[in-house]
């Protein structure tokens, strides 16, 4: 990765690098049972990994995130999803950890998914792409840390759907991690959330270019996704932040009256689900959210047996406006590590910005995740002292 350094704070230009592991015939077992291979990651890395290997942190991204969290590729004008939280000085400071972030299996943007191509057949998967679950793609993550050198992480973080992965790695890998940062996620999805899943689906596949999700090399069933992505962003929102954003002015550019765009909200929203054709794939939405339903971090027990033989201390962030991932999933959480014994904090922000909050409330985040791993990695060098 080539790196520089910017008077901003900003990592600067960076490489998104390739890792392919699992090749037939010691294929990846699924936790379905099927198996997959070979499995490709896209990953980035900033910062530089320390002599003793202790201060990697691994940030997981959200349902249409992907490796690069920071800095630029060439010729971009915009830096990556979470710029704003890592690089030197940020609340995930490159200047004294090592960061990863690598793009989850199923995905579109570099990883092996649905889009990829199906070595038995030389075509795209598409629907024969087996369905992968959060702790497929943490399975994936481990791997690529072994290939890393990385026996242990200082601490796993994400948001949303991310958090959901850092969650999954307390619960199967509990020894290879010191800390956990979940933020505006869930141990496991209500009825409501899924069904907002649910619509998104059925527009893709409502889509006549959907093709049983044979579409690729044809045309590509951009209404469907558009549509998914323009309800997901008013889950995205608050009540508040789109009256702030929007309130109910007309568009400059609207024309007479039929069905076409009128309000501020309206062309806002068109935006979003059109760009978001031209970056996502729709086979890739449908595996991606179907692992988010069927995540269930308590299938059938107890809370307090839920991160039982787990040692690890865990800062869980909330917003209050976050209406799609509720403060109540992020208490849960917090008693199933108290339960468990864990060294868990909680801190639930006062913003107006939803679920979006944890990609804008930047100042407070920041505060909280440096001073939290300051005390995990001072933690972490004083035990390795003793030891």
């Amino acid at each position: 990765m080539a790196t520089e350094k910017l008077l901003t704070g900003n990592v600067g230009t960076v490489e998104t690098q390739y890792h392919t592991f699992a090749l037939p015939p010691d294929e990846m077992v699924l936790e379905n049972g099927e198996t997959l291979g070979p499995v490709t990651l896209a990953y980035e890395t900033y910062g530089e990994l320390n002599e003793a290997k202790s201060n990697a942190i691994l940030i997981l991204h959200a349902l249409s995130g992907d490796a690069h969290v920071a800095g630029y590729h060439p010729g971009d004008k915009n830096p990556g999803w979470w710029d704003s939280m890592v690089g030197p000085g940020k609340g995930f400071d490159t200047d004294k950890y090592y960061v990863v972030c690598a793009n989850i299996i199923g995905g579109c943007r570099g990883s092996t998914g649905p889009s990829s191509i199906n070595p038995r057949t030389d075509r795209p998967y598409a629907l024969d792409f087996p369905l992968v679950t959060i702790a497929d793609m943490v399975d994936a993550q481990r791997r690529l840390l072994d290939h890393l050198g990385i026996d242990r992480l200082l601490s796993v973080s994400g948001g949303s759907m991310g958090g959901m992965q850092a969650l999954q790695w307390m619960a199967s890998y509990p020894d290879k991690i010191c800390s956990a940062i979940p933020v505006s996620t869930a141990m496991r999805h209500t009825p409501q959330q899924i069904a907002f899943d649910e619509v998104g689906r059925q527009a893709i596949i409502a889509d006549p270019n959907w093709n049983n999700g044979d579409y690729y090399g044809g045309l590509v069933p951009a209404r469907g996704l558009a549509v998914a992505r323009m309800v997901g962003h008013i889950t995205y929102m608050s009540d508040k932040s789109m009256e702030e954003k929007f309130g109910r002015r007309f568009r400059d550019e609207r024309k007479p009256f039929k069905f076409t765009p009128d309000f501020e909200v309206e062309g806002y929203l068109q935006y979003r689900g059109s760009s978001f054709v031209d970056r996502f794939d729709a086979n890739s939405y449908l595996y991606i959210t179907k692992a988010m339903d069927h995540f269930d971090l308590t299938r059938g027990r107890k809370l307090r047996d839920v991160f039982k033989g787990c040692d690890v201390k865990v800062l869980v962030i909330a917003f209050k406006s976050d209406w799609l991932y509720p403060a109540y999933q992020s208490q849960e959480i917090v008693k199933a590590c108290k339960l468990a014994g864990l060294d868990a904090t909680y801190c639930e922000i006062d913003s107006t910005y939803g679920h979006d909050a944890f990609l804008l409330e930047v100042e407070e985040e920041t505060h909280l995740i440096k001073y939290f791993l300051e005390r995990v990695h001072n933690g972490r060098v004083v035990e390795n002292y003793e030891i």
